[in-house]
């Protein structure tokens, strides 16, 4: 599986899940009689692996950073509730706003796991990590992804309108 890349390694290994995944969305498609005005978004967190224990490897596509990670992510999208785009001296980030199930998931995770690092994976690409300095006690992550500054203001949109979405399926169910 050497040449496969990030998103088809986890493909085959979570078939079933995204299987499901790909049923909500034409789910979703098929109760509407409009086309949806976004791009979904698959957004997920992975946690940095311990020596020795990694799965698979990400690497951040701007700095080149490798990490090991472990294959099965802590935070899924169906976990998001929002995703707000938001400044500092070092430059944007995003600010994910997790549901209250997932927050307290986040909470015992990183006081776990204090010194490992939170891998951003988008549509199968990392593109981020986030240092657990601390327990994330607010329910929420912060961290920079290595994304264009112009093409944050979409994808946050986009992330938005596939977890509102996922939301409002999860509800219906």
């Amino acid at each position: 599986m050497g040449g496969l890349s990030f998103f088809m390694k986890l493909l085959l290994r979570f078939p079933l899940f995204m299987l499901g995944l790909a049923a909500i969305f034409t789910a979703t498609g098929c109760n509407t009689h409009s086309k949806k005005n976004y791009v979904p978004e698959v957004v997920r967190f992975f946690l940095e692996a311990a020596p020795n224990d990694g799965f698979a490897s990400a690497t951040l596509p701007v700095s080149g950073v490798q990490i090991a990670i472990n294959n099965k992510p802590v935070i899924l999208e169906v976990d998001i509730v929002s995703v707000q785009l938001a400044k500092s001296d070092m430059g944007q980030f995003l600010f994910f706003q997790l549901t209250p199930e997932a927050s307290r998931d986040l909470y015992r995770m990183t006081g776990n796991n204090q010194g490992h690092r939170l891998v951003l994976a988008i549509n199968g690409k990392p593109v981020g990590a986030r240092l657990i300095d601390r327990p994330f006690s607010t329910g929420s992550i912060a961290t920079f992804a290595e994304i264009p500054d112009e093409m944050l203001p979409e994808l946050v949109k986009n992330i938005n309108a596939t977890c509102a979405d996922l939301q409002k399926e999860i509800a219906k169910n």
